[in-house]
Parts: structure tokens; sequence; C-alpha cells
């Protein structure tokens, strides 16, 4: 179910009208809707239910407070990869054997507040790693349970910049440095292998690259020998971002894991993000002129690459709709773009949309995800302000940054 959609001729967050949300509230801002949020997670959960898996939203993804609470109410862990990512965890009372802590670059204070915490599962990607763990364990008296993170190289045919999975990529251990280190880690004393870890990327909507990991973990496990007490199959599930692309099937991926997980007592690990928050966002922005040159029209927003960044950093687009949608047309090329001095700064680029003009305002769709959490100050700009819609309720979950703040350093 969408719950971010055109009602007659009004687009819509649930029940308000988007347009009445940007009178209220300073543009750019972020709108959540709660409703598609807690769908998102639901239904996901009910696919894979055979399995019963636990579910670690990539925190990454969208680290708002209250998102990340509504989460936690209906079940949601949370895989994070920073020390402030697992400290927002805790602070919205995510159970601790909830969570999850990867990354290839965790320093020691980070290592010592997940120890301390007891957390679920501290993913490890190499071995001077296992031996930060261990010896951080030791000294506060605790035995740690680890998962090994393995590189599988496969590629998830997706853009080279959210690819994981590879060999030539700096994330996990190769087939026999995997190996090799199960092996030397159940030698050291204040560590518990429990888990086997793998992520081959980003926006996956073709089921084969999955496929072929299950694969490649099953002959692993099988090799071994060690009967891991959790499998975190990360995430990396694709959505459509228009109505053009395909999204992954997840049925198809569920019967695949339930057939991995045959003669295996483990408990399965997803770190969903995309496919929880990605389309239960929309990016409100205002249109602040319209340019024409030799053979386009430029309609500058006031939301520029600070305030989403996927586009100049992933090529991605976000389709763009108006708010009120009319008749009439703008002709020719058109392309959206923002304030920031940087050609790439640019959000789409279309044959015609509907007629607008300056002082109107248009949503950027798709944005729950990588939106908010990769937005900068770049040009000193203040970061936007988030909404959360509930039906026909709205109201503020982050304060729009203010310049005062941003000029006392």
């Amino acid at each position: 179910m969408n719950f971010i959609r055109f009602r007659s001729d009004s687009l819509c967050v649930e029940n308000i009208s988007a347009l009445r949300l940007a009178k209220k509230y300073k543009t750019p801002f972020y709108c959540y809707s709660l409703a598609q949020l807690k769908n998102n997670f639901l239904r996901f959960n009910n696919i894979f239910k055979n399995i019963k898996p636990i579910i670690c939203f990539s925190v990454k993804s969208n680290s708002n407070l209250t998102l990340l609470r509504e989460l936690r109410k209906i079940g949601s862990g949370a895989d994070v990869v920073s020390i402030g990512e697992l400290l927002k965890a805790i602070k919205v009372g995510i159970n601790s054997k909830k969570i999850v802590f990867s990354g290839v670059g965790k320093t020691e204070e980070e290592i010592s507040k997940a120890v301390k915490k007891k957390i679920l599962l501290i993913n490890v990607e190499s071995e001077s790693e296992a031996i930060l763990i261990n010896k951080v364990s030791k000294k506060l008296s605790k035995k740690t349970s680890i998962g090994i993170r393995l590189n599988p190289n496969i590629s998830g045919n997706t853009h080279k910049k959210i690819s994981t999975g590879s060999k030539n990529e700096k994330f996990g251990l190769l087939y026999g440095d995997c190996i090799n280190l199960c092996k030397k880690i159940q030698k050291m004393k204040n560590l518990k292998l429990e888990g086997l870890s793998v992520h081959i990327g980003s926006q996956i909507t073709n089921i084969k690259p999955f496929k072929n990991m299950l694969s490649t973990l099953d002959k692993l496990i099988k090799r071994i020998k060690i009967d891991f007490k959790f499998i975190d199959l990360g995430g990396g599930m694709g959505i459509s971002y228009s109505n053009k692309e395909k999204k992954l099937n997840l049925k198809k991926y569920s019967k695949l894991v339930e057939k991995f997980m045959k003669n295996k007592n483990a408990k399965i690990i997803f770190e969903p993000g995309r496919v929880i928050v990605g389309n239960a966002g929309l990016l409100i922005s205002k249109i602040l002129y319209i340019k024409k040159s030799a053979d386009k029209k430029f309609i500058i927003l006031d939301a520029g690459m600070n305030d989403l960044m996927r586009p100049a950093l992933y090529n991605a687009k976000h389709q763009i709709m108006p708010l009120k949608k009319t008749s009439k047309r703008l002709a020719g090329n058109i392309e959206f773009v923002g304030p920031i001095c940087e050609s790439s700064d640019k959000f789409y680029n279309q044959k015609g949309f509907v007629k607008v003009k300056e002082g109107d305002y248009v949503g950027l769709t798709h944005v729950g995800a990588y939106g908010m959490s990769l937005s900068s100050n770049y040009n000193i700009r203040p970061t936007a302000a988030e909404v959360m819609v509930t039906g026909s309720n709205h109201k503020l979950i982050r304060k729009r940054q203010s310049l005062e703040n941003l000029l006392k350093n």
C-alpha cells in the first residue's frame, strides 16, 4: 500500500495534503509517513515469517530518533556502524541483544562501548580487529560474542559505489582468509564466534546475486564445520524509485532462504534499511526560479545536494511530483536543480512537466533512506527539518538547524 499518493489533484501524505504541510513548515523539509514505515516493516516480517528472523534496521539509512523509536515498538533491532548509531539505538530503547555492529574501521572506543553494552554481535572484518576485540574484552573481563564477515566475491550488479561483495572491495574476508581466521578466533579466550555475516551491496533488484551468496555461504559452513548460532544475511534489498523500475521479489528471496536454512540450527539476521524506510519519505521543496537556457528550462529549487546527496553521489533519480496537479504542461527539456555552487547539484532531467511557476512547491519521492542521513552543511546551509505524519496529524520530529548554531564555529 502506498501512503504517499495523489488524491484527486493533491499529493497527500496519509490524510494530509503536502501543500498544507509546505505552508506550515519552512522548506526544504523531510516528511515521513508513519503508516508507510510500519506497513513496510510488518510486510517484510510477514514475508519471512517462516524463518522468524531477527530484523535489525540499518540505522545508517535513517537515524531519526522518533523513527527508530517507532520501529523499536513493532519489534525492530538495529544494525549500527558507529558509536553514534549505537548510542542512538540504545537511547530509543532497542534491546542490546537485537543490535549488531558492522564496519571495517571500528575504533577501540567503539569496540569498548559495544562490549560493555553486551550487544548481540560485533561483526569482525579483519584479523587485526578480532585481536583488538579480544584484547579489549580481556581488559574488561568479558567474553564477547562476535560474527565474522565473509566477502563472497559476488557482485550485486548495482552501482559501483554501493557494491560491497566483490574481492576488490574493503569489506569482509575472502573465503580462504575467513576460514583461517575462524580457526584463530577459536583460540582467543575472550571471544565467542557465534555468527557468520555477509552483505553484498545495496539496491539489489535481481534475485541471482542473493542465490549465489547463499550458495557460497552453504559451502563455507559445510567446509568449516562450525555450528554458527546466527547467520547474518545483511540487507541490500532494492526498491523501485519509479514505476519503470523493478524491485526485488522478496517472496522469491524468502523461499531461497527457507531452502538454505534446512538442516541448520542458526537464527537468521537481516539488516534492511531502504526497503523499510525508502518510500516512506518525501522531500518538500519550493521553486525559487524558472530559468530558460538555449535548449532547456532549469527549475531551481531551494533544496540542494546538501539536503539530498544521492543524485550527485550515485546518479540516483528521485521522481519529482507537483504538490498540485493541473492539466497544463511545460514543454521541452526540464531540469530540476538546486542552489549549490556545484554542477553536480541536480536532481532530475525529463521531457516536459506539469505546469508550475516560481513560488510553487514540489516533492521529491522515495527519500526516506539515505536522504537526511547523508545531508550536510555544505555552503553553510542549515540541515532541513523532519516531520512525521500519522493519519490526519503531523508533528515536527527534528527542528531545522539554525544559522546561529552554524555560525558558532
